[in-house]
């Protein structure tokens, strides 16, 4: 059985709704360290991977590994009728049909509960390597969100170069061109406002604003991002949640996959006009992972699936 209390209700709200233009279906994986999701977007482009370790939830009960096919429209439905600090309960049998979620006023005695229906999805999680990037950057997370928004204005897309100098996002579009340039700074006053870059190496990459800005949309989630980038490898976008927990954002840097490269089909055009089997999917999956393990088998290709 499982019984997860969350004090503040409106932690899993702000997940949901950051992740549910980027996927549709996924699975939320119950384990005695908490509960985790894993799923990748329908145009094999990035990956979500998020963990509510126990820590966040008081209490915490999970008696065996249970899997919650959860379509995430739906579940946004029901999170909608939390209100305030409501204080978050789920719960589900070890072979469940439905997810159970209880939502209890921490000013009143008022309680309302829901059934969610659950869906059966074939999901392999996957394990996500720890990975030493060529620059981390930390920066306030309202920040990031304004410099995408600013240049999804000019362009698609955006070039991060993060060198000795600093971090600059640079566009180049129909109308012309921008960048902001940033620096590391300390705020004694205000700590969220600081921005800290730390350098191994250079690196530029390009990436899709689209993406960016949709993940710009846990914003919410926390005061501070972190971005990570290396060349050759998807850019880390993570957002700490309570403690430990995190929502991470993978994405693959906008380049072209070489004729010779087989594991996957090549994607364009909207996601929509394209019907992708599980194998594929896999596929997708394992491309993330072959690309953050660094496994290329000596060929150095880009990662994951890229939109035309």
């Amino acid at each position: 059985m499982l019984e997860a209390r969350l004090d503040q209700a409106d932690i899993l709200k702000k997940v949901v709704d950051a992740i549910k233009d980027l996927v549709q279906d996924c699975n939320f994986d119950c384990n005695d360290s908490g509960i985790m999701l894993q799923a990748m977007d329908n145009s094999h482009v990035a990956l979500v991977s998020m963990a509510l370790k126990t820590e966040a939830f008081s209490p915490y009960r999970c008696d065996r590994n249970i899997a919650l096919g959860v379509n995430l429209t739906s579940l946004t439905k029901v999170l909608r009728a939390a209100q305030g600090d409501d204080v978050l309960t789920l719960k589900a049998e070890d072979a469940p049909d439905s997810l159970n979620i209880l939502f209890e006023s921490s000013e009143n005695d008022r309680i309302s509960e829901y059934d969610l229906k659950l869906m059966d999805i074939d999901q392999e999680h996957l394990g996500i390597p720890e990975t030493d990037y060529a620059a981390t950057i930390t920066m306030p997370s309202s920040e990031f969100k304004r410099i995408c928004l600013d240049l999804m204005a000019m362009s698609e897309s955006v070039t991060i170069d993060a060198s000795k100098d600093g971090v600059k996002f640079a566009c180049n579009g129909d109308i012309g061109n921008g960048s902001v340039t940033l620096r590391s700074h300390t705020n004694v006053d205000k700590p969220e406002l600081n921005v800290d870059i730390a350098l191994s190496e250079p690196v530029s990459l390009t990436f899709s604003l689209k993406y960016l800005v949709n993940f710009c949309k846990a914003a919410a989630i926390s005061k501070q991002v972190k971005i990570c980038l290396s060349n050759e490898v998807p850019l880390l976008v993570e957002y700490t949640l309570v403690g430990q927990s995190y929502l991470r954002f993978y994405l693959a840097p906008k380049a072209s996959l070489p004729e010779t490269f087989e594991a996957g089909p090549r994607l364009t055009g909207t996601s929509r006009s394209v019907t992708r089997s599980k194998s594929a999917i896999d596929d997708g999956m394992k491309l993330i992972m072959r690309a953050l393990h660094g496994i290329w088998d000596g060929a150095k290709a880009p990662v994951l699936f890229t939109l035309d």
